[in-house]
């Protein structure tokens, strides 16, 4: 069976939808929730006790949700299949005094989150998305989906040098979107979100605010066999991880393993917060998981010690204009199946073992897989999937989807490749 024959486009169609409606980590969350909750499972707050019921939970923390389903009759020592990915993705975020300006031009400070690709945000039509917190504590999302923000450019006239010479930002200088003319009035910003929310402007006492670009995901080429759109990186991973959890939910109690989706924030700046993969929320979910059931703290060692997550994030896919950046004996493509990826001084946390998992896992599920590594003389990013298994003592095994542009504002994918990702992370899931 061809790749062609496998695919489904309507999967693509739906990761589309999901990127479109995700601007934050916050939307992204809760779209997955809502998903989850069409597939019959429920929120458990943290503050709530746990009880030993069976079926599908989800906790939602921020921008981090940890969704799991028990199958009746799972045991208090029955271990983990995870699903591990990240919600944010590097962009411009609001600063706490917003309201800025120059030379007669109104303006948004703004700080920068991640690596993201600077030129990237240069001239695009800019929308405001994420979160206010009001005075009960509670928070409303916002997504202001229209043309709002720019980053203007500095017109060639004025920089001879920019094509002989490259473009040179200054984070600091450089990147602060423009909205508009006139004075800066402190509490514009704010009180322009209040409208958009529906709440008085008094009654907001915080925010986490960002920008996104308002171009939708679209595919791309003759034959429409690639996508283009925003926060594949790594969305795209939440999207596929999310309808593998449902489709292993609906097998039931069939299940030899309790499948979870682990879904982290703050990954492209260290995953060092409460809401990243480097604090205590993965492992504080599944003890409770394992207390819930009846379980002791051997109960604990010894699910842990036959769990294993696949880290599933974006890697690089070979580039036609700098193949030189890549190692030449792994070049994966788009459309030619999700990536394993490797690297021996733990930047990934894949070893032997975790090649075995996963190749097994593509067997089953019909799917082609690839290889990939570092250039020996170019440094190699990383992911969850060393951390969680450092933090949890858990094996993991990195993989994800081939990607161009990554950290840019609009990045590049095969069409098949959401769906193929999403058949093996259902094969692992089930197995």
């Amino acid at each position: 069976m061809t790749n062609s024959a496998r695919f489904d486009r309507g999967h693509t169609d739906d990761l589309m939808s999901f990127l479109a409606a995700s601007p934050s980590p916050y939307h992204a969350v809760a779209n997955a929730a809502e998903r989850l909750e069409e597939a019959g499972f429920r929120q458990v707050a943290e503050v709530d006790a746990w009880d030993n019921a069976s079926g599908g939970k989800y906790v939602l923390r921020g921008g981090a949700i940890i969704a799991w389903y028990v199958p009746e009759g799972a045991s208090a020592a029955t271990p983990f299949r995870i699903v591990g990915a990240h919600t944010d993705s590097p962009n411009l975020r609001v600063k706490p005094i917003p309201d800025t300006g120059a030379r007669g031009w109104r303006q948004i400070a703004v700080e920068i989150y991640g690596g993201t690709l600077l030129n990237t945000w240069l001239d695009r039509d800019l929308g405001l998305s994420g979160r206010v917190t009001l005075a009960d504590g509670t928070n409303r999302l916002v997504h202001v989906d229209r043309a709002l923000l720019r980053v203007p450019q500095l017109a060639v006239h004025l920089d001879r040098s920019v094509n002989s010479e490259g473009l040179k930002l200054d984070k600091q200088r450089h990147m602060t979107p423009i909205w508009g003319l006139g004075e800066v009035a402190e509490g514009d910003l704010i009180a322009f979100i209040a409208e958009e929310a529906g709440v008085p402007a008094e009654g907001i006492k915080g925010w986490d605010l960002m920008v996104h670009s308002i171009e939708p995901p679209s595919y791309l080429g003759r034959d429409r066999e690639l996508v283009a759109g925003p926060r594949m990186d790594n969305l795209l991973s939440v999207h596929a991880g999310t309808a593998a959890l449902a489709a292993a939910a609906a097998a039931g109690s069939s299940l030899p393993h309790i499948p979870v989706l682990a879904a982290f924030d703050h990954e492209e700046n260290g995953s060092q917060s409460d809401t990243g993969a480097d604090g205590p929320l993965l492992g504080t979910v599944l003890e409770r998981s394992v207390f819930a059931r009846g379980g002791s703290y051997e109960d604990r060692a010894r699910a842990f010690a036959g769990t294993i997550c696949l880290s599933s994030d974006t890697g690089h896919a070979v580039h036609p204009n700098y193949s030189e950046r890549h190692d030449p004996g792994h070049l994966p493509m788009p459309n030619g199946g999700p990536i394993l990826k490797v690297n021996v001084n733990q930047r990934y946390a894949t070893d032997g073992s975790g090649r075995a998992v996963f190749a097994a896992a593509c067997e089953r599920a019909g799917v082609p897989w690839q290889s990939f590594v570092s250039n020996n003389s170019m440094p190699c990013g990383t992911t969850i999937g060393p951390i969680t298994a450092a933090r949890h003592g858990i094996a993991t095994v990195d993989i994800g989807v081939a990607i161009l542009s990554m950290h840019s504002a609009r990045e590049l994918c095969g069409a098949e490749d959401p769906y193929l990702l999403a058949n093996a992370l259902t094969a692992f899931l089930e197995s």
